[in-house]
């Protein structure tokens, strides 16, 4: 079930559009989480200010439901050989397809060397067997044994950088492409409006007066694909697993005001609300239009464009606002995407 929505038909994702040179790019993440720029949109009055993450809990107020998203990134890119030849494959795990956790669905690169029926070795401990392939390097594959995978796949991985960051990732990315209340494993990408809060700034949200609510979505690699169609109609969005327990939902629901932190906490808690499961699967596409059931404001970081992300954001800011606001970091030379700045949208 979907939420109701009063959306235009016919939307060009190239509205969605905007320069942005590749060396505001961030590479690197801040040594200090919180010294982040922070761009707060006050919506209602058409103007923003600039501020730094830190500052957040100045913004939040009693009865505030702080919103966050707990699931953890785990280091799903692995290297393999194959066993017909000494060739370096990449594999990209996306998501488990069975009960039992030792199937996988993953990205395969290069994909066209690898067939249905080889077995790949990761390491000395830990193979798998390719049993179905797709269209597009996707393959099926299953780890052998009866070793704990999960333990062995931290031993050997490595961290998922997205593909803007153009360099490897360094043993000090496993703690800063993590936020600091990640708990439950099983994104391959990371919340990254998260990645700002320190246990001081959520320690000062709640001295300020607000609950805290934790949900879970595991990012999956779906949130960086390019949107290779030509109007928001045709977007379809891949889907997510999502969970909230019942007390969550609770403080959720008796807040005076949401603050979602990252998109994926939005399209939680409104697949939550919208379809009243509190756990399952959620293609949610929140495009400008959509009617807000639950959240009243938002910390985002700053998205590709023409990106889905970019749409959710111009949804809740309004499309010409959010738009302007972007050309103003740009000029005002903000970092943007994963490793970024942020926006506080209120």
């Amino acid at each position: 079930m979907r939420a109701t929505t009063a959306i235009l038909s016919g939307v060009r994702v190239a509205e969605f559009d905007y320069e942005l040179p590749p060396d505001l790019i961030a590479q690197e993440p801040l040594v200090d989480r919180a010294s982040s720029r922070m761009l707060v949109l006050h919506r209602r009055e058409g103007r923003w200010e600039e501020r730094i993450f830190r500052d957040l809990p100045e913004y939040v107020h009693p009865g505030d439901c702080l919103i966050l998203n707990d699931s953890r990134v785990f280091p799903s890119r692995l290297f393999a050989t194959r066993a017909s030849g000494p060739a370096r494959i990449e594999v990209f795990l996306l998501k488990t397809v069975a009960e039992d956790g030792r199937s996988w669905q993953a990205l395969v690169r290069p994909g066209r060397k690898v067939a249905v029926g080889e077995r790949l070795r990761f390491s000395d401990t830990l193979s798998a067997d390719v049993l179905d392939r797709g269209d597009h390097g996707e393959r099926t594959i299953r780890f052998t044994g009866e070793s704990d995978l999960l333990a062995e796949i931290e031993r050997i991985g490595h961290v998922p950088l997205p593909p803007y960051i153009r360099r490897e990732d360094r043993i000090e990315d496993r703690d800063r492409y993590q936020t600091v209340y990640a708990e439950r494993t099983g994104s391959v990408a990371a919340p990254t409006a998260g990645l700002h809060f320190t246990p001081d700034v959520l320690a000062g949200c709640q001295a300020a007066g607000a609950d805290i609510a934790r949900v879970t979505l595991h990012v999956g690699l779906g949130t960086f694909a390019p949107l290779h169609v030509d109007t928001l109609d045709q977007v379809k969005l891949h889907f997510e697993r999502y969970s909230i327990a019942e007390e969550q939902v609770r403080s959720v629901r008796r807040a005076a005001r949401r603050i979602a932190v990252g998109t994926t906490s939005v399209r939680t808690i409104e697949t939550v609300y919208a379809t009243g499961a509190i756990s399952g699967e959620t293609d949610l596409f929140i495009r400008p239009g959509y009617s807000f059931h639950a959240v009243d404001a938002m910390v985002t970081n700053f998205h590709l464009p023409q990106s889905s992300l970019l749409m959710l954001v111009c949804a809740f800011a309004g499309t010409e606002f959010a738009m302007a606001a972007y050309k103003h970091a740009v000029a005002r030379q903000y970092r943007f995407f994963s490793y970024g700045d942020c926006m506080l949208i209120l």
